[in-house]
């Protein structure tokens, strides 16, 4: 459904749950990141995605501890809302495609999802990306000048684990019931899902396996 019309007001979301308020806001910032590093990402598209990664970052957390409190509901709405019109204009990534499988074929929450697979997708997709992801990092407020891409790669990546953790999805894919013997299936599914096409690197139905295999067996 697209509207002719959205009303962006952050009181909408203080009686939100902190369960939800974490899904969500994760959702959005993988929005964010996915949708700048997206073989479709363009100058606009940039713009936004870096200042949703900055609000989102930084607001999330105490959102989640003060639920009515506009200082941070407030950037995390303008943050969802600018993430939203960075990945409708540049599409999304391998997290997205993974998450759509992962939460269709086990009702999973889709933020939730896209939680627990953003770190493995970030460290498969980061070479290919290197300084766009360094880029987000900062962005993010991981203090990555100078250092080689292999210590950015993990610094990043050690930060969007800490991350969410702090937003209370520190677990992995196994305590969401996940098996072994489904990854097969959702390595086939996520393959297939149109969010690939501008992932910045294109993954085989091996690569997405070993994905979810770490996202499952780690946490």
């Amino acid at each position: 459904m697209v509207p002719d019309a959205a009303l962006i007001d952050p009181r909408t979301t203080t009686t939100m749950p902190a369960e939800l308020t974490a899904a969500t806001g994760i959702d959005a910032l993988v929005h964010a990141i996915e949708a700048y590093v997206s073989t479709a990402s363009s100058p606009v598209t940039d713009l936004h995605a870096l200042e949703a990664v900055r609000r989102i970052s930084a607001s999330l957390p105490a959102a989640i501890r003060s639920p009515e409190d506009l200082r941070y509901r407030d950037p995390m709405m303008l943050g969802s809302m600018l993430a939203g019109l960075a990945f409708s204009n540049a599409s999304l990534g391998l997290v997205h495609a993974m998450a759509h499988s992962l939460g269709g074929f086990l009702d999973l929450p889709h933020g939730v999802c896209n939680a627990l697979l953003l770190e493995y997708v970030v460290a498969f997709n980061y070479e290919s990306a290197a300084e766009r992801y360094a880029a987000l990092a900062q962005a993010f407020g991981v203090d990555v000048a100078g250092r080689p891409p292999h210590e950015q790669k993990r610094l990043l990546v050690d930060a969007l684990h800490a991350f969410r953790a702090s937003v209370n999805l520190g677990h992995g894919l196994r305590e969401l019931g996940v098996k072994a013997s489904d990854i097969p299936r959702l390595a086939r599914n996520a393959f297939a899902d149109p969010c690939v096409v501008t992932n910045p690197v294109q993954p085989t139905v091996a690569d997405i396996e070993q994905i979810y295999e770490r996202a499952l067996e780690t946490c």
